[in-house]
């Protein structure tokens, strides 16, 4: 069945921990983690409920085949209403947190209401309780984790917690677990901090936490789709070889790789700031950026990478701590911190990383805010007097202070800690905001891709890059090619790549395999995993109502049509070089057609007869 079937409650207002069974009908028709936790929050919570405020709830969610034997099984996300954008949030994440969750013998945590001082949940298998945190209290993420193992006198503790920027309520705060994975989008560790919960700490010793319908087929099943990742260039070479920095040379050569807050399409510095870079010698030091890859529960890929920063750098050079090995940059990140800006020093990425791990921030809204900021500095609307430093383009001294100030709450972090879309309407420029519904959008430009245009637009979350991943078909011809220039077929492939992606999500696996896996390789696993139909039709159709219910959410919200769109310089403003040298996003020509095959209105809502055609 691979659901532990046990669902526990926090209410940190009154301090108690409850048990109930899982709503199995809800499971039938959500699966788990994703979609299941959606259908628990659109149920309990007001859809206009301030994200900050104690009505509003989090979730933490496993799937069925979270902390399986199938290959990257060992995701959790959060689910809430998040504070950067408004709309419903889902962030997933790595590592070995989800895992341990689910061999303590949970599927979820809803928490709710607000502590009234800090506190941290420690669940040991059966056994859960809030436990003061005053002590944790202005610690870092690491910090905290540390210090939780030491106090429990086990190493073997998993933790997901909040660093300053979480408590000081960067509305894009990420929760860290596992020193360097992060549920890191949409501000979910800033509604973690408004609730006065400072850490989960989960120990579970559970060897039956999952129990596959059916043994055999199960065995068979994993087996099959772990021979697909080692055959396959990507999960099998690219990713563990390069990581997701092996994107870097590639996007930025077919012209979508968006510079200096967007105002070109390519950039210069990219070759030093990529996956190949990280293998190569630094002549400071005669050493490499990478020391290693590594990998979550599971996982048979090994995308993660482990770095050493030179020890000489600027950043570090009274900085000791910073000296070990810890997660280097990947693809978001580096494009973010080092692209968006027009830095082209990798260590400087790398140290503004470690940071973001450090302190729960998410690199991308960071990098993104950073680079925005940069723009209205050299349009001379923002000063140096202002900010408390000098910040063109280029700077990396720039992007090492605003990094640190975010993190500590200190100067003009103050202002970058609302994100790019509050920071350009507080200075009069809101179009220099590079985001969609208040969310930034990723390493990749919507004028040289047509389809990540139109699923930047739609995506429930504010603009996302894994809510359908049309890179894929664009760039990598997976699972066709398509042309990245072109509007025709965009909108019916993104609907398939967004409903399947949100069964993904849903399972408990990493949206990485299916680079390799087909949707059949996915079916045939979650079939022998659990009980009951899960027939490919049934999945997709599951993965529709999914999507479905989210824009449900978001509509009730107050979200329309017209939140449907992007900055008006991806619309307007040609690319300037490149394979896609004079091209705009066409987002006019795609949304119509979008709308129709979800079975919309115009106006963007499900037509009753979708509604009644998913059950809602």
């Amino acid at each position: 069945m691979t659901w532990t079937k046990n669902v526990l409650r926090v209410n940190l207002t009154t301090g108690t921990c409850t048990a109930e069974p899982l709503k199995m009908e809800w499971a039938q028709q959500y699966l788990g983690q994703r979609g299941l936790a959606t259908k628990y929050l659109v149920a309990e919570t007001d859809p206009k409920v301030d994200p900050l405020s104690p009505e509003n709830k989090m979730i933490f969610a496993t799937g069925p085949l979270t902390g399986t034997p199938t290959a990257t099984g060992g995701r959790y996300s959060v689910i809430t209403k998040g504070p950067l954008t408004g709309t419903i949030a889902c962030s997933n994440s790595g590592g070995y947190f989800g895992a341990e969750l689910k061999f303590a013998g949970w599927d979820m945590v809803i928490f709710e209401g607000r502590s009234p001082k800090p506190v941290y949940l420690l669940i040991e298998d059966d056994q859960a309780k809030l436990l003061d945190a005053a002590h944790l209290w202005g610690k870092t993420c690491w910090e905290t984790e540390e210090t939780i193992k030491k106090h429990h006198q086990d190493p073997q503790i998993r933790v997901a917690s909040i660093g300053r920027t979480g408590e000081n309520g960067v509305l894009f705060a990420g929760i860290v677990n596992d020193l360097h994975r992060a549920a890191g989008r949409s501000g979910v560790g800033a509604v973690m901090g408004s609730k006065n919960l400072k850490a989960v700490a989960v120990r579970g010793t559970k060897t039956d936490a999952y129990r596959p319908a059916d043994p055999d087929a199960f065995a068979k099943a994993v087996a099959a789709g772990k021979v697909i990742l080692a055959a396959n260039g990507v999960t099998g070479q690219g990713l563990p070889t390069y990581g997701t920095q092996v994107l870097v040379n590639v996007i930025n050569e077919s012209g979508a790789f968006p510079t200096r807050n967007g105002r070109d399409i390519q950039f210069e510095g990219a070759r030093a700031i990529s996956g190949e870079a990280m293998h190569e010698k630094r002549p400071t030091d005669g050493k490499a950026n990478l020391l290693t890859n590594s990998a979550c529960f599971g996982c048979t890929i090994g995308c993660g990478r482990i770095s050493k920063m030179d020890p000489n750098h600027f950043s570090i050079k009274d900085k000791p701590q910073y000296r070990g090995a810890s997660a280097g940059v990947e693809y978001e990140a580096a494009w973010a911190l080092g692209a968006a800006t027009g830095v082209a020093d990798l260590e400087t990425l790398t140290y503004a990383n470690f940071l973001c791990n450090e302190d729960g921030m998410d690199p991308i809204t960071l990098g993104s805010t950073i680079g925005a900021a940069m723009e209205l500095y050299e349009l001379g609307i923002l000063t140096k007097e202002e900010t408390g430093l000098e910040m063109p383009f280029g700077s990396a001294e720039a992007v090492v202070k605003l990094a640190e100030w975010t993190a500590t709450g200190e100067g003009f972090g103050k202002v970058i800690a609302l994100g790019s879309k509050r920071l350009c309407a507080k200075y009069g420029r809101p179009e220099l905001s590079m985001s969609v519904k208040g969310q930034e959008f990723p390493a990749y430009d919507g004028r040289g891709l047509q389809g990540m245009a139109l699923e930047y637009a739609t995506s429930n979350r504010g603009a996302c890059h894994v809510r359908g991943y049309m890179v894929s078909p664009e760039v990598l011809g997976i699972p066709v090619k398509m042309d990245p220039e072109a509007t025709e077929g965009k909108a019916p492939m993104l609907k398939a790549f967004q409903d399947l992606t949100a069964v993904v999500d849903s399972a408990g696996i990493c949206l990485f395999t299916t680079f390799a896996w087909s949707a059949t390789d996915i079916q045939s696993q979650i079939q022998a995993a659990c009980v009951g139909d899960w027939s490919l039709e049934k999945l997709l159709l599951m993965g529709e109502r999914i999507w479905n219910l989210e824009r449900e959410y978001n509509n009730a919200a107050g979200f329309t049509a017209k939140d449907d769109t992007l900055p008006p310089r991806m619309l307007t403003e040609p690319a300037k070089t490149g394979p896609h040298k004079g091209k705009v996003a066409e987002l006019g020509k795609m949304l119509p057609e979008y709308y129709q095959v979800r079975g919309w209105t115009p106006e963007g809502v499900p037509t009753p007869e979708t509604l009644v055609r998913l059950g809602l």
